[in-house]
């Protein structure tokens, strides 16, 4: 069985929403994330920065809640997404948000 499930939590640094052509909601966030891990016996710093997207109507209550500096986790799944220049990253699509702050 295949498992693609992850949560990251951290700041917002960008926002924007917008409709689909079909009319579904969507919210592309800018997630930065900043922490200290141990790894080898070894304490790291950790940095990272993964666009997330909210998918339809079930976040349209904390859309507008969704700014600059906000504090979030959110749980979801990663997907590889081609950008208009052809390059390919992965994206956090999430299936829960949760605010920090």
């Amino acid at each position: 069985m295949a498992t693609n499930h992850l949560v990251l939590s951290g700041t917002i640094t960008r926002s924007r929403s917008f409709s689909s052509p079909a009319g579904i909601p969507h919210c592309v966030i800018m997630l930065e994330h900043k922490s200290q891990v141990y790894e080898a016996e070894m304490l790291r710093n950790v940095y990272c920065q993964m666009q997330v997207i909210l998918s339809g109507e079930r976040f349209n209550s904390i859309t507008d809640k969704l700014k600059t500096g906000v504090d979030i986790e959110v749980k979801g799944f990663i997907a590889l997404q081609r950008g208009r220049n052809g390059q390919n990253r992965l994206v956090l699509h999430a299936e829960n948000v949760e605010l920090k702050t």
